[in-house]
């Protein structure tokens, strides 16, 4: 399967751990006023459009997202771990293992309001928009460290899953709050940032 990864947006400027709304913002006053407007809403509202895990897991080390439409497969003692929380079911599907990973570390999945879907789990580093100064990023789907580690995953509301995909500042807004939450920096970048 071949992913689209490219983009024509890029970072304007390093993260301002020191004033991340301003940072935001001034990163978004590039764009057209009728997609700032929206993003604006979205980005003061994270904690609405985007729902976090309580805790960093690992559910299944060495997994990755398949390439083809194969399904994941768990061994017994991987049954047995986490048959005992009954709110963690052992999706098979491509994304089963974050999703398990997700939800093992307390995360919610809201109910979608136009499908009987939940929403998307989201992985955060996915191979879109480099750092500034870098020419890739960490795509989680393919590194068995970090497709199923919770510390890299959000459910999205489905406005969020769409906007996240295409603009860099709120791509990286929410990798640096994984960093405050969670100290996940998979391409360590963030701690010599933080004050």
């Amino acid at each position: 399967m071949s992913y689209n990864l490219a983009s024509l947006k890029r970072l304007g400027s390093p993260v301002d751990f020191g004033d991340l709304d301003r940072w935001l913002t001034e990163e978004l006053s590039v764009l057209p006023p009728e997609e700032r407007d929206v993003l604006n809403v979205v980005s003061r509202n994270l904690g609405y459009f985007a729902r976090w895990p309580q805790e960093p897991h690992v559910f299944l080390e060495g997994a990755t997202r398949p390439s083809n439409r194969c399904y994941h497969t768990y061994d017994s003692a991987t049954k047995l771990k986490y048959k005992a929380r009954a709110n963690v079911p052992l999706d098979t599907r491509p994304n089963g293992p974050a999703i398990a990973a997700f939800i093992f570390a307390g995360g919610e999945r809201p109910k979608r309001t136009g499908s009987t879907n939940a929403w998307s789990i989201h992985h955060i580093y996915n191979g879109k928009f480099p750092y500034v100064g870098r020419v890739t990023t960490l795509h989680a789907i393919k590194d068995g460290s970090h497709f199923s580690n919770s510390a890299g995953l959000i459910a999205v509301h489905p406005i969020l899953d769409t906007v996240v995909d295409e603009y860099p500042a709120l791509a990286w807004r929410l990798r640096a709050e994984a960093f405050i939450r969670f100290a996940y920096d998979p391409d360590n970048v963030f701690a010599s940032l933080k004050p």
